[in-house]
Protein backbone atom coordinates (compact mmCIF):
# COMPACT_ATOMS: atom_id res chain seq x y z
CA UNK A 1 0.00 0.00 0.00
CA UNK A 2 3.14 2.55 1.03
CA UNK A 3 4.92 1.74 -2.34
CA UNK A 4 1.26 2.55 -3.82
CA UNK A 5 1.80 6.24 -2.32
CA UNK A 6 5.38 6.28 -2.93
CA UNK A 7 5.14 5.82 -7.13
CA UNK A 8 1.82 8.45 -6.91
CA UNK A 9 4.23 10.80 -5.24
CA UNK A 10 7.27 10.06 -7.43
CA UNK A 11 5.27 10.56 -10.59
CA UNK A 12 3.74 13.82 -9.81
CA UNK A 13 7.65 15.31 -8.72
CA UNK A 14 8.92 14.00 -12.74
CA UNK A 15 6.03 16.28 -13.95
CA UNK A 16 6.85 19.32 -11.89
CA UNK A 17 10.46 18.65 -12.74
CA UNK A 18 9.33 17.90 -16.73
CA UNK A 19 7.28 21.14 -16.88
CA UNK A 20 9.62 23.25 -15.48
CA UNK A 21 12.33 21.82 -17.79
CA UNK A 22 10.20 22.52 -20.75
CA UNK A 23 8.76 25.48 -19.60
CA UNK A 24 12.15 27.04 -19.62
CA UNK A 25 13.00 25.94 -23.03
CA UNK A 26 9.65 27.10 -24.67
CA UNK A 27 10.40 30.80 -22.99
CA UNK A 28 14.09 30.26 -24.30
CA UNK A 29 13.69 31.88 -27.58
CA UNK A 30 11.54 34.69 -26.31
CA UNK A 31 13.03 36.48 -23.12
CA UNK A 32 17.05 34.64 -23.64
CA UNK A 33 18.43 31.22 -22.45
CA UNK A 34 16.53 29.77 -18.95
CA UNK A 35 14.27 32.70 -19.04
CA UNK A 36 11.04 31.64 -17.21
CA UNK A 37 8.01 33.69 -17.29
CA UNK A 38 5.14 34.19 -15.56
CA UNK A 39 2.98 32.27 -17.65
CA UNK A 40 5.24 29.21 -17.43
CA UNK A 41 4.45 29.07 -13.72
CA UNK A 42 0.73 29.12 -14.03
CA UNK A 43 1.18 26.92 -16.81
CA UNK A 44 2.61 24.61 -14.16
CA UNK A 45 0.58 25.32 -11.22
CA UNK A 46 -2.10 24.23 -13.26
CA UNK A 47 -0.66 20.90 -13.88
CA UNK A 48 0.33 20.12 -10.52
CA UNK A 49 -3.69 20.95 -9.56
CA UNK A 50 -5.00 18.37 -12.09
CA UNK A 51 -1.90 15.94 -11.41
CA UNK A 52 -2.37 16.23 -8.00
CA UNK A 53 -6.43 16.49 -7.41
CA UNK A 54 -6.48 13.30 -9.80
CA UNK A 55 -4.09 10.81 -8.20
CA UNK A 56 -5.81 11.91 -4.62
CA UNK A 57 -9.32 11.33 -6.01
CA UNK A 58 -7.91 7.41 -7.29
CA UNK A 59 -6.72 6.90 -4.00
CA UNK A 60 -9.82 7.68 -2.60
CA UNK A 61 -11.99 6.11 -5.39
CA UNK A 62 -10.16 3.18 -4.64
CA UNK A 63 -11.09 3.01 -1.01
CA UNK A 64 -14.08 3.90 -0.62
CA UNK A 65 -15.40 1.83 -3.59
CA UNK A 66 -13.82 -1.48 -1.62
CA UNK A 67 -15.68 -0.53 0.89
CA UNK A 68 -19.02 0.41 -1.14
CA UNK A 69 -18.85 -2.96 -3.06
CA UNK A 70 -17.95 -4.97 0.50
CA UNK A 71 -21.36 -2.95 2.22
CA UNK A 72 -23.37 -3.44 -0.75
CA UNK A 73 -23.00 -7.11 -1.13
CA UNK A 74 -23.98 -7.54 2.90
CA UNK A 75 -26.84 -5.39 2.36
CA UNK A 76 -28.02 -4.21 -1.30
CA UNK A 77 -30.16 -1.42 0.03
CA UNK A 78 -27.48 0.94 1.28
CA UNK A 79 -26.39 1.49 -1.84
CA UNK A 80 -27.78 4.58 -2.58
CA UNK A 81 -25.61 5.84 0.77
CA UNK A 82 -22.58 4.58 -0.25
CA UNK A 83 -22.26 5.78 -3.87
CA UNK A 84 -22.82 9.51 -2.25
CA UNK A 85 -18.93 8.62 -0.59
CA UNK A 86 -17.72 7.46 -3.82
CA UNK A 87 -18.95 10.58 -5.94
CA UNK A 88 -17.57 12.54 -2.61
CA UNK A 89 -14.10 11.31 -3.34
CA UNK A 90 -14.67 11.77 -7.39
CA UNK A 91 -15.01 15.44 -6.47
CA UNK A 92 -11.82 16.13 -5.40
CA UNK A 93 -10.75 15.81 -9.25
CA UNK A 94 -13.63 17.71 -10.31
CA UNK A 95 -12.16 20.69 -7.55
CA UNK A 96 -8.53 20.44 -9.16
CA UNK A 97 -9.92 20.58 -12.70
CA UNK A 98 -11.73 23.54 -11.67
CA UNK A 99 -8.53 25.32 -10.36
CA UNK A 100 -6.60 23.98 -13.48
CA UNK A 101 -8.96 26.05 -15.42
CA UNK A 102 -9.17 29.32 -13.21
CA UNK A 103 -5.50 29.44 -13.63
CA UNK A 104 -4.98 28.67 -17.41
CA UNK A 105 -7.16 31.55 -18.19
CA UNK A 106 -5.00 33.73 -16.79
CA UNK A 107 -2.31 33.10 -18.88
CA UNK A 108 -1.13 35.91 -21.38
CA UNK A 109 0.66 34.86 -24.05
Amino acid sequence: MRMKYTFAFTLLILAAVAGIASAQNAEAGAEGAGAVTDASWIAIAAGLSMAGSAIAAGIGISATGTAATGATAEKPEVFGRVLIFVALAEAIAIYGLLIAFMLWTKIRV
